[in-house]
Formats: C-alpha cells, structure tokens, sequence
C-alpha cells in the first residue's frame, strides 16, 4: 500500500487552489500536480461554481506574435524572466507569481474584463520557449525585449509598440468605445 502525505497532499490542494483562481484550465492542473483528475475537477466546481472548461490547449505559437498578444506575451515573459534571475523562484511558482504581476500592471481597476494573457497561454510560452520554437528578442528603437519566433529573420526587430500596425485598435470594443465618445460630445 502506498503511503501518502498528508502535508504533500494539502500543498498539492493549495497549489491548485492559486491555480484555479488565477484562470487556469484543467490540463494545466494536471500537468503541475499530483491530484487525480476526479479531485480537480471537484475542486474547481467547488471553486468556481462551474464545470471546467473543455477543449484543447493553445498549440501554435502564432498565437503570441500577433500585435495585442504579443506585447501581453512579452511584458509576462520579462516578469517571468525577471523571477528566474533575481528572485530565486523556478518552475510553476515562477510562472504564478510572474502572471499575478502581470495582472497587477495590465488590469485596470473595477474592470470586468479578463487580461488578454491566460495562465494557461502563459505556461504554454513559458513552455514554447523552453523548447526554443519562440525566443526574447532586443528591439533596435526602443531595447525592449519582445517575443519573437526562433526561426523568422529577426536581424533589425522593430516591435509592435514602436511600429504599431495600420490596423491595431481597431477592434469591435474600440468602435464602439470612439461611438460613445463621439455621441457624448454632440
């Protein structure tokens, strides 16, 4: 019979916990730790009041390199980088603490909408990176350090933010927000 700690079990439980509340999917609970997949999900109903999400995880990096994402996607992968260097912190705690400032910095306070970042999204390029298919690279106007991919030709890498698409912004949501602002001033 195999024995099982109690104290391990109840970090497992925690661990999960923070998880769960900071978004995460079901696969990622899985991977991170030890808990049976009948436990999580009991978990995250008893958490959420809601059955977890279904369906497949992020599988391709073009994901994080299209223009909102991508600057998301490096402001987390700096904060992560930053904890592997400075703070003595690794793996899935690293990735926790990186995304719950993340979310400090891009969520505005009282706003109701998620960050354009999941935790799921963010291990997976935690992930992506590791497995050198996405990289940091320098941009030549402004020295930040963006996601790019490993493989494109990035010799003279401008990013998104000093050279900002003709179509950035023009989102549905940004629309709508310019139509108020415009009925409001008639």
């Amino acid at each position: 019979m195999k024995k099982i700690s109690v104290v391990n079990e109840s970090e497992q439980i925690q661990l999960a916990i923070k998880m769960i509340n900071l978004g995460a999917r079901l696969q990622l609970l899985e991977s991170q730790t030890s808990l049976s997949r009948e436990r999580l999900i009991k978990l995250y109903k008893e958490l959420k009041g809601v059955s977890p999400p279904k369906g497949m995880l992020p599988f391709s990096t073009d994901w994080f390199l299209t223009w909102q994402p991508n600057i998301h996607s490096s402001i987390f992968y700096n904060i992560y980088k930053f904890m592997l260097d400075y703070a003595d912190v690794k793996g899935i705690d690293a990735i926790i603490k990186a995304y719950s400032m993340y979310q400090q910095q891009v969520v505005q306070q009282g706003a109701e909408e998620e960050p354009v970042l999941s935790l799921t999204r963010a291990w997976t390029l935690v992930r992506f990176v590791e497995s050198k298919m996405l990289k940091l690279k320098r941009c030549n106007c402004c020295s930040g350090e963006f996601i790019v991919n490993t493989y494109d030709l990035n010799q003279n890498y401008v990013c998104n933010l000093c050279h900002v698409p003709s179509r950035a912004g023009k989102t549905k949501k940004a629309k709508e927000l310019s139509y108020k602002l415009v009925s409001m001033s008639a």
